[in-house]
């Protein structure tokens, strides 16, 4: 089976930080979140899969195509967007869009023009005169538009108000729509995650720790309540202990263990996924 991305065995040493025995399979057709704490190691990932950043050890490779090999016919076919993107002070948002449609055959002249409109984005004013909001935008508008089968986008949603979150989110939606796309997303805004995501990847210390495809991991977590607090011993998958409630990711070994202890709850309930993942990148 061909990967849209394939990390297999990587390491990498970057001053006092390490990326250990990072192996990350991705299906062609989903959106992954990469998830974790400032610091994780997220940007280096990222950088290390565009090649822009050499790996010490390990394979990467984008549909197929090994990223480190000489043979770089693999780059047309994936947009990257950085958290920090290199500033272009001289250009207007126009020759921005003349200088990068010229390297992606596949340029969807169309989404970029519907984007620019969405956003309204001045495309003669030039690009360090905007507010860091609209070169946000633009700089969305210029990579997504670049039509290639994976998009990398690093905090895409940084400087974004609220309304231009919604719109990047329904364009994403809409650009995956058109084919067999992929995209990984690095963020910590949980609208993204919750709106976008099909599978949530969590990076603590340079070390990929867990994946989940989101519907189970919302399916995972639950809360149990009880007349009393609870002074049994540890419950299985037991996350929180708070008051009256008990958070456990095993519910169903969690309530086979209540009532063989003949512990009775009042009400149970899911929890939210923004709850979740603080749950996850805390412990």
């Amino acid at each position: 089976m061909e990967h849209a991305v394939a990390i297999r065995d990587v390491h990498k040493t970057v001053d006092n930080f390490q990326l250990k025995s990072i192996h990350w399979e991705i299906e062609k057709g989903t959106i992954s979140a990469l998830i974790g704490k400032n610091g994780a190691g997220k940007s280096t990932l990222l950088n290390l899969i565009m090649n822009l950043t050499k790996t010490d050890v390990g394979d990467i490779q984008i549909l197929g195509q090994s990223v480190s090999r000489e043979d770089d016919s693999w780059k047309p076919k994936v947009a990257y967007l950085p958290q920090k993107p290199p500033i272009i002070t001289p250009f207007t948002g126009q020759e921005l869009r003349d200088l990068i449609a010229q390297w992606y055959p596949t340029w969807d002249e169309s989404f970029f023009q519907r984007a620019v409109a969405l956003f309204g984005i001045d495309l003669t004013t030039k690009f360090n005169k905007l507010s860091p909001g609209a070169q946000q935008q633009l700089n969305l508008a210029l990579v997504i538009a670049r039509n290639a089968e994976v998009l990398i986008l690093d905090e895409p949603t940084a400087h974004l108000d609220i309304p231009s979150k919604k719109i990047l989110g329904d364009l994403l939606v809409e650009w995956m729509d058109l084919g067999e796309r992929t995209i990984i997303l690095a963020t910590h805004q949980i609208e993204d995650i919750q709106k976008l995501a099909d599978y949530l990847v969590f990076i603590k210390d340079g070390c990929i720790q867990e994946k989940f495809e989101k519907e189970a991991l919302t399916d995972m977590y639950k809360r149990y309540w009880f007349s009393q607090p609870i002074e049994c011993g540890f419950v299985p998958g037991e996350v929180e202990r708070k008051g009256n409630s008990i958070v456990t990711n095993r519910p169903i070994e969690a309530e086979d263990y209540f009532e063989h202890a003949e512990l009775e709850w009042i009400t149970v309930q899911s929890l939210d996924l923004d709850e979740i993942v603080t749950m996850l990148l805390i412990k």
